[in-house]
């Protein structure tokens, strides 16, 4: 899916986006931003790159980061509940992973979570994507937009 599909189906819902990145650095918002007439839809957007900020921006419970740390998928299902509080959205998108070249509290290069929060529900998709950091990154991007896609279908 493509960033245009994603808000195309957000608009069809009537629903708006925010969007909170760790691994991903804002990707995930700029691939929105470059579809002409995004602002009919996305909110605004967090990068959430410190542990310390996932929690005090995104409301993410310390406790949990403390416990298992940033790469996990309920700290990806919080951030995306975060975000669409922190933005006031219908829908939140969250990444959270390690994009590499070295692991990450245990956690090898190329473990992802991404999620999607919406009226409807959660959803948590781990990806283990191969490749240096760029593929890893741009792997986390495609599939947060498709996750969002399939959840607003």
């Amino acid at each position: 899916m493509t960033a245009g599909d994603l808000l195309d189906a957000a608009l069809a819902r009537g629903w708006t986006v925010g969007v909170a990145e760790s691994l991903t650095g804002g990707l995930v918002s700029a691939a929105l931003v470059e579809v002409p007439g995004s602002s009919r839809v996305l909110r605004g957007a967090v990068v959430a790159y410190a542990t310390e900020v996932k929690s005090s921006l995104l409301g993410v419970d310390a406790a949990l980061l403390d416990a298992r740390g940033a790469v996990d998928p309920d700290v990806a299902a919080q951030m995306a509940r975060g975000v669409r509080r922190a933005v006031r959205a219908d829908v939140g998108v969250a990444t959270t992973g390690v994009a590499g070249p070295d692991p990450q509290d245990g956690h090898p290069p190329g473990e992802v979570y991404v999620a999607v929060s919406t009226p409807d529900g959660d959803r948590v998709r781990r990806l283990d994507i191969p490749g240096e950091r760029p593929a890893v990154r741009d792997g986390a991007v495609h599939a947060a937009l498709d996750l969002v896609v399939e959840a607003l279908r």
